[in-house]
């Protein structure tokens, strides 16, 4: 009679961390679970540098394994490899010294952020331009795009962007405000023209 092995699919991403050291093969679920997450998140961040994407999120893949038994179950899964995911980004970027033109939206996603900017903001103009918003992505500061990304197009929580960047909670509340407004100013100059 074969023996059944469980393949992990109705455990936590946490519980499974805690086997990948014994079970290798268990790695290849969370693989299986965030790969289009994360690749969605990649393309967003390293916008114009899809061939790049699929080698940075190979990268991921590779050091989370290879870090498994450094996982901090104190940690959600989630917020640990997007860590690992920005990180290795943000380190792709600098190494070429590309700095993106435009952020990858889709039509819904556009529609959600820009639904979130304006409650934010409480402006009136509802029909706002998607590449416009792109363009503003791509002109702000990287911390500022990246907190936005996460927070609203991601829809990480202020705790998850905090353990994704490694900064405190109040840090994140700041910077989310902060890239709002720098948003809204570059936004309005790419908007006009």
């Amino acid at each position: 009679m074969e023996q059944l092995v469980n393949t992990g699919n109705d455990e936590t991403d946490e519980t499974l961390m805690a086997r990948v050291p014994r079970e290798r093969d268990v790695f290849g679920v969370l693989i299986e679970r965030y790969e289009a997450r994360l690749r969605r998140y990649l393309k967003r961040f390293m916008p114009g540098l899809a061939e790049e994407v699929d080698d940075v999120l190979q990268e991921v893949f590779i050091k989370a394994y290879v870090n498994a038994h450094g996982f901090d179950p104190a940690l959600s899964f989630s917020s640990w490899v997007y860590r690992i995911a920005h990180n290795e980004a943000v380190t792709w970027l600098r190494k070429r010294k590309a700095r993106p033109e435009t952020v990858e939206l889709g039509d819904d996603e556009c529609t959600t952020f820009l639904v979130s900017m304006e409650a934010a903001h409480e402006t009136t103009e509802t029909h706002l331009a998607k590449d416009a918003v792109a363009r503003a992505l791509a002109h702000m500061s990287e911390k500022y795009r990246t907190v936005l990304v996460l927070r609203f197009l991601e829809e990480k929580s202020y705790d998850e962007i905090g353990d994704i960047l490694e900064v405190p909670g109040g840090t994140v509340a700041t910077f989310v405000h902060r890239a709002k407004k720098e948003f809204s100013r570059i936004y309005a100059t790419h908007h006009a023209r």
